[in-house]
């Protein structure tokens, strides 16, 4: 167990459950709630990779702070099975709360066939060691000695009282609602809006409107039960409605990039199904009709393909075509993308690929979270071509990130590979309102009307003109007198092939040093960000990049608030690499650390690859969980007392 800091009004509030019980559901619910009372919100959902019946569970910070992530210990822990209060009960913060149902008091630890064999290891270890039966009341028992309030909810018996009253004697039909329940006990003994929480649960369901008020009657039922019960004045945890955050909303991060693709103007996305990457897709699939700034409808074409390969392919025959196209995958689908994204950059076409990162290799663990395709996305193919490598560090980064690197395709005319994450893509959080005129769109050099041969003075149009520019104006498939041809050969100007040795050093020289374009005009807040102590320059300097970017700010805050001189420098563009401006945000820096969610610390390679120093620590994480910034904080902490080791390996996690 990580020692854990926590900021003033904060907690952490954690619902777990069988997959496809409506954990997820719940957990909307209760961020939406807490979003409407006026607090901030961070979220993060962590499940298994089948279908239904793993344990799956969703963790909800809640704070009158600004706050970027989750922290180790839990508040408030709602279950509805044993697995739940089983896995979570070692999490439990002194002081917290425990919600479970008291007809699953008497139930054993090998009674609960889906909790994995070591995880049994260790919870009977932890009960035997503290003389417990191997049972949930045993676990019960632990937790009431570590001042942990218990407060049994029997949920079938009450559903049958419900369902008396609702004058609906099915109760198989009113079993759904058992997650509303559980949520709506949490609240009653947060003494939290009921109004809000049943407008919350009616949000959630409102495509489903009988289900919804079914729902809200069931939690109302259970609010009342729970009041009359219990008292929540030992539990010294409450959330009270204040004044809603002015122009804030609340988005889930498998939404952001997708909406950045509406307002950047992609009409043709391609994906086959993988996770995480698939709810970028779906999501567009479900709003595929839009309305225009101009009042008009446009609409968005998304094409489920029969696999990876033709998925990148079809975009790139989309982008010729002078749509915006992208196409959306994770670490698996990427690999099988290799050669085409090579065709992509022989051919200088602007394609967008979206590669939301899991734990690999192979399948690996494939709906958990890692950031180990940085070095992939920069290297990958063969032989040598110009990508843009660009990572977004949140929720609402990746909206504008998703308009920015469409304008970077366009302009420098390459692919560029968007690098997103499981962790983004299954978080929830509150954040600004999106401002779609924030980022302008940048299309380029595009030739659209081409004169006839005889009326030309320059001759051939020449796609690939050679010249001082290495960027040739683009002519779309279909232009009139724009004749080309693409290869994946090497090429002549006008696209023929050859196999020319001059010709070779020109093209690959005109491609190349289009990087050298995009690295000095790209904007330094688009290169690397400093975040902190800017102005003394003997601090111990964090670098790291991606999803990590929350932790690391809320584990500075606390550390700065008690006198260590940190600052943090996130790395937005990774190829090609700012090595000029890293050099400048680091310089006098005492102490460079280097945090990141892989194995072998790539970002910390392509520092001393490009600055020729060397990282005196590095923080590493790759068990499938997110970073917390518990854990954060903890490591920095071992680093200035001068006791740590050069590499820390973070483990925590469920």
């Amino acid at each position: 167990m990580t020692q854990s800091y926590y900021a003033d009004n904060s907690l952490t509030w954690v619902i777990g459950g069988a997959q496809g019980s409506g954990v997820d559901s719940a957990a909307n619910i209760f961020s939406r709630a807490c979003a409407q009372a006026g607090f901030n919100i961070f979220g993060n959902r962590e499940y298994y990779s089948n279908i239904k019946g793993e344990h799956s569970y969703f963790t909800v910070r809640v704070s009158d702070e600004p706050i970027h992530s989750h922290v180790d210990l839990i508040d408030i822990l709602v279950s509805f099975d044993a697995e739940t209060v089983f896995v979570h009960t070692s999490e439990m913060k002194e002081g917290g709360a425990i919600i479970y149902d008291s007809d699953l008091a008497e139930t054993t630890l090998r009674e609960v066939p889906t909790i994995d064999e070591y995880a049994v290891r260790r919870i009977s270890s932890m009960l035997e060691s503290s003389g417990k039966p191997l049972s949930l009341r045993g676990m019960l028992d632990y937790a009431h000695e570590k001042n942990i309030k218990l407060y049994g909810i029997p949920y079938f018996r009450l559903l049958k009282q419900f369902s008396e009253q609702m004058g609906d004697h099915t109760l198989s039909k009113l079993t759904r609602t058992v997650n509303v329940m559980a949520l709506s006990a949490s609240m009653a003994i947060l003494n939290f809006d009921k109004h809000i929480l049943s407008e919350s649960i009616r949000y959630v369901f409102r495509t489903k409107p009988k289900i919804a008020e079914n729902n809200v009657s069931a939690a109302n039922f259970v609010y009342d039960h729970v009041k009359l019960q219990f008292s929540s004045k030992d539990l010294k945890r409450e959330l009270k409605y204040k004044k809603p955050l002015d122009s804030t909303i609340l988005v889930q991060g498998n939404q952001s990039s997708a909406l950045g693709k509406l307002v950047a103007g992609c009409r043709f996305q391609t994906y086959y199904p993988i996770t995480p990457a698939s709810d970028d897709s779906e999501f567009l699939e479900s709003h595929q009709i839009l309305e225009q700034s101009n009042g008009e409808e446009g609409s968005i074409l998304v094409i489920q393909t029969e696999d990876e390969i033709a998925a990148v392919t079809m975009a790139i025959g989309g982008a010729l075509t002078g749509v915006r196209s992208a196409t959306a995958t994770s670490g698996p689908g990427f690999s099988l993308m290799v050669e085409a994204l090579g065709w992509a950059g022989i051919n200088e076409v602007p394609l967008v690929v979206s590669l939301y990162q899991r734990a690999g290799p192979a399948t690996g663990l494939p709906t958990r979270h890692e950031q180990g395709d940085l070095l992939f996305a920069v290297h990958a193919g063969h032989g040598e071509f110009p990508r843009i490598v660009f990572s977004s560090g949140d929720i609402e980064e990746s909206f504008y990130d998703t308009i920015k690197v469409f304008n970077f395709a366009e302009k420098y005319q390459m692919p560029v590979i968007h690098l997103l994450d499981k962790a983004i893509a299954n978080s929830v959080a509150t954040c600004r309102n999106f401002d779609q005129h924030r980022v302008k769109i940048d299309r380029g050099q595009i030739v659209n009307k081409i004169p006839p041969a005889d009326q030309r003075v320059d001759g051939k149009y020449l796609r690939f003109k050679l010249g001082g520019n290495p960027i040739s104006p683009r002519a779309m498939l279909g232009t009139q007198n724009g004749i080309f041809w693409n290869t994946g050969d090497e090429h002549t100007e006008e696209g023929h092939i050859t196999e020319d040795p001059y010709n070779r050093i020109n093209m690959m020289d005109k491609r190349m040093r289009k990087l050298d374009v995009a690295l000095a005009e790209i904007p330094n807040e688009d290169k690397a960000i400093a975040y902190g102590n800017n102005e003394d320059q003997e601090v111990i300097s964090v670098l790291s990049w991606g999803s990590t970017k929350g932790s690391i700010l809320d584990a500075l805050n606390q550390l700065n608030r008690e006198g260590e001189k940190m600052r943090f420098i996130q790395l937005r563009l990774l190829h090609p690499f700012p090595a000029s401006l890293l050099e400048t945000l680091i310089r006098g820096s005492k102490i460079l650390v280097d945090i990141e969610m892989n194995y072998s610390s790539q970002l910390a390679s392509l520092v001393e690859q490009h600055l020729k120093r060397e990282i005196d620590y590095t923080v590493v994480k790759y068990n499938g969980r997110p970073m917390s910034s518990s854990e954060i904080y903890n490591a920095l902490k071992l680093i200035t007392s001068g006791n740590a080791p050069r590499r820390q390996v973070l483990e925590y996690g469920t």
